[in-house]
């Protein structure tokens, strides 16, 4: 089979950094048909010269972008023959369409197995649990240039409390932004916050008293089932799929009754299927939920996390209601330390503010404004490029260790954004005992658990790329694999 791909060169090809953007996309495209298939376990690659002349781009070009795939682990070179895709590959099936309890349900988290505290209790080397990204990762000094020149022109912002609301010139230009998926609101409508996770918060608030119904994806984020159980919320899991997200049959069968109250979904790259909802299944999904005057809780954290293409819509974008409460955030894209989040909250916007009014009335000025220019400048979607590579690479990494080193039994799906992603394990597997075993070699990750309120997927984990990969991270993946495969041989012999 000939590999025809799709001409991405670009002009001055031979400067440095064009040239490494582009191999990067390239190797990321070719990595891509490895995955999905489109090339073969043991499939000849074109040859060097071939592709350079299919792409017009230099030799060098292609040269660093094979090298990049054997560094993956999902490509070989053969003497005197070429490249080849590994034969060795696994090729592990995906997870498929989850099957949790029907029942709605009081939530209770154990905190024992939350990555915070793990952290605090063990000697952990290698960090799979936590999604947060290294802080090398992050523009800092451009920041810190920012925050200086804010202060050094303003310097009344320092003394300045601000507004419930929050910065003009901030709710301006994430406004602007919106238009790029098609988001039609004004500044005035968006509200900043402490972060994605007051959003959150005040959104449930806004929408739900104690002992309603809140549908959730299943598996769902553990930080939003610590906030349903403090707000004495019932979670009613709703069956997703790790690479079209949540049913919308399932989700349209468990609405008939009345009983739901709010709905809380991640429709872009979910935390932690990573899975991604297609534009039509985000356009019913509005639409049943307006038919229903069910409010929903759209969380967009991971939105511009996407590895090729344009940016995924939110389904905000089919809301025609204000039905749709539209969350996102600083925090994982730029600066973890401003602490800085937005929601667009509709017709809920009223209560929404009155909510941040009485619970942080607002947010340091300085950094608001500093988040501003940084979005005014251009630096921001500079950086964004930037860390889609990298979280693109350290995903393909990731994802080329679990395939060499864990059982050929093994599920996962390989997301088309974000940083983290599922494993499914043989059903004999317990991942809090390998958890446990783990943690005493200083290794870490999420088991899945965690996860749902039912305390499914017991034989589940979630594994974060949160910093570049290198070769302790490829000996992490392999001890993990040896202590899985011991769980299965231990399970088998004592049958």
């Amino acid at each position: 089979m000939e590999f025809v791909m799709t001409d991405l060169s670009l002009p001055n090809a031979n400067q440095r950094r064009k040239t490494e953007t582009l191999y990067f996309q390239l190797a990321g495209e070719l990595a891509q048909a490895i995955q999905s298939g489109v090339l073969q376990l043991g499939e000849k690659l074109p040859s060097i010269r071939k592709l350079s002349a299919q792409r017009q781009v230099s030799l060098s070009t292609v040269m660093e972008a094979y090298r990049e795939l054997e560094d993956r682990g999902l490509i070989e070179a053969r003497p005197q023959s070429g490249f080849y895709v590994q034969k060795h590959r696994n090729g592990f099936s995906a997870p498929e369409l989850t099957q949790p309890p029907q029942q709605a349900r009081q939530v209770v988290v154990d905190p024992m197995w939350l990555p915070a505290t793990l952290a605090r209790l063990h000697a952990i080397k290698i960090d799979f649990g936590f999604a947060i990204l290294a802080p090398a990762l992050f523009p800092n000094q451009q920041l810190q240039r920012l925050l200086a020149q804010v202060t050094r022109h303003s310097p009344e912002l320092i003394a300045d409390y601000g507004r419930p609301a929050g910065d003009v010139e901030l709710r301006r230009q994430i406004a602007r932004r919106a238009l790029n998926w098609g988001g039609q609101f004004e500044a005035e409508e968006i509200l900043i916050t402490q972060g994605a996770i007051e959003a959150l918060n005040l959104c449930l608030r806004a929408v739900t008293q104690p002992g309603d119904v809140v549908a959730i994806e299943s598996p769902a984020y553990f930080g939003l089932l610590q906030i349903l159980e403090s707000f004495q919320l019932k979670a009613l899991e709703i069956p997703t799929h790790p690479q079209t997200g949540i049913s919308i049959e399932a989700l349209e069968l468990a609405t008939r009754s009345g009983e739901v109250k709010a709905c809380v979904l991640l429709p872009n790259f979910s935390n932690p299927l990573g899975s991604l909802m297609p534009d039509e299944n985000k356009k019913r999904l509005v639409e049943l939920l307006a038919e229903r005057h069910i409010p929903l809780i759209e969380d967009d954290l991971y939105g511009e996390f996407y590895y090729k293409g344009d940016r995924p819509r939110p389904a905000k974008a089919f809301d025609k209601e204000g039905n749709v409460m539209l969350i996102s955030s600083f925090t994982k894209t730029v600066a973890p330390g401003f602490r800085i989040g937005w929601v667009v909250a509709g017709r809920h916007h009223q209560k929404v503010e009155q909510l941040k009014f009485i619970n942080t009335f607002s947010n340091a000025m300085p950094l608001q404004r500093t988040i501003a220019k940084f979005l005014e400048s251009g630096g921001y979607d500079h950086h964004l490029r930037r860390l889609r590579r990298a979280c693109f690479d350290q995903v393909m990494l990731a994802v080329a260790a679990i395939e060499r080193f864990f059982p050929s039994d093994t599920r996962l799906h390989v997301p088309q954004g974000g940083y983290v992603f599922w494993i499914e394990l043989n059903a004999v597997v317990d991942t809090l005992l390998l958890l446990q075993h783990a943690l005493r070699e200083g290794i870490s990750f999420t088991p899945g658990p965690l996860f749902s309120p039912s305390h499914s997927y017991r034989n589940c984990l979630r594994i974060c790329c949160n910093e570049p990969w290198g070769a302790r991270h490829d000996h992490a993946i392999e001890r993990l694999g040896e202590l899985v495969q011991q769980q299965i041989s231990e399970a088998t012999t004592t049958r």
